[in-house]
């Protein structure tokens, strides 16, 4: 073995030790610094974290892609608590919920779990609110599982199907081959600073507020399972709308739509306004120069769009 050779392997072997050294620290930081906020609900033999806060009419909150429920522990929910027995799940493969599959979970999955958990837990009927990708699982509970549900509430909910390519990282991510080692050296290796500005990006054109990159555990998502289970979600999200949309007609409760004018990352015009155009008990409220995170940058017209869905729910 040549000198040149050998000093390639000794160089290699000590990028992977000091991968595994640094991703082993980064999960462990992550469950430290962001314990579960709530309990565990076993459903299927499945578990899932979930937060309740509040008394009176129930209120179910659905967070969006890369999130987890801190998104809305952070200033919706305790608002929310005044005057609704809030529940917030993480979805399957965010947050403390684990995924349900390596590959294949759907939005009629996380729909079934979910829904499944509000019963076990004595929800009556309850308005589930569903935030981006949230969105889509709030739309597919109503869909699938009309008994389970009083009213729905989107925002800036992803409902269609849209052109364009996919990411190319979430397509790597999602690979069964590749994603396992692209997701450990990204969840061991991507600086802080990248993930902020995510954070920030997602807020355009409006800033994330004052302390809410603190708050809201995005560590937790850089864990190589959680940013598998991230992207296959993602890639798959687009074919299961233009299957499930065509089933929105069908949909026979009060529906409150919230949608930013300046939101680029779900767009109006693909998503929401279809939506309010094709149920015929919707209301689309626009949100003029509101960007993709309304329920931060807009809470008190999101507070009284689920306010409306309860009244005409007839939960108040």
């Amino acid at each position: 073995m040549s000198k040149a050779l050998l000093f390639l392997l000794i160089l290699l072997l000590i990028a992977l030790v000091a991968t595994a050294w640094r991703l082993a620290s980064r999960k462990a930081a992550a469950l430290r610094d962001f314990p579960p906020e709530g309990q565990f609900i076993t459903v299927d033999g499945h578990p899932v974290h979930y937060l309740q806060m509040g008394e009176g009419p129930d209120l179910v909150l659905l967070h969006g892609a890369s999130g987890n429920i801190r998104d809305f522990t952070f200033a919706l929910a305790p608002e929310l608590a005044r005057h609704y027995r809030v529940t917030l799940f993480d979805r399957p493969g965010l947050g403390h919920t684990p995924r349900l599959a390596a590959r294949g979970v759907s939005i009629r999955d996380q729909a079934a779990l979910l829904s499944g958990a509000a019963v076990k837990l004595g929800l009556e009927a309850p308005v589930v609110v569903g935030q981006s990708f949230g969105g889509a699982v709030a739309a597919a509970w109503a869909v699938h599982f009309p008994d389970r549900l009083s009213a729905l509430v989107s925002l800036a909910g992803a409902t269609h199907p849209w052109e364009g390519p996919d990411s190319p990282l979430n397509r790597a991510l999602a690979h069964p081959l590749v994603g396992p080692v692209i997701s450990n050296l990204a969840a061991a290796w991507v600086p802080d600073s990248y993930v902020r500005a995510q954070i920030a990006q997602t807020f355009r054109p409006q800033g994330d507020p004052d302390g809410y990159a603190d708050h809201i555990g995005a560590e937790l998502v850089l864990r190589p399972r959680s940013l598998r289970a991230n992207a296959q979600q993602r890639i798959d999200l687009r074919e299961e709308l233009r299957v499930q949309s065509a089933l929105y007609p069908t949909l026979k409760l009060p529906v409150e739509i919230l949608h930013g004018t300046a939101d680029t990352t779900v767009g109006l015009e693909i998503h929401s306004l279809p939506l309010s155009r094709e149920v015929a008990e919707a209301h689309l409220t626009r949100l003029p120069g509101i960007g993709h995170m309304p329920q931060h940058v807009a809470r008190t017209q999101v507070i009284a769009a689920i306010d409306r869905a309860a009244a005409r729910a007839g939960l108040r």
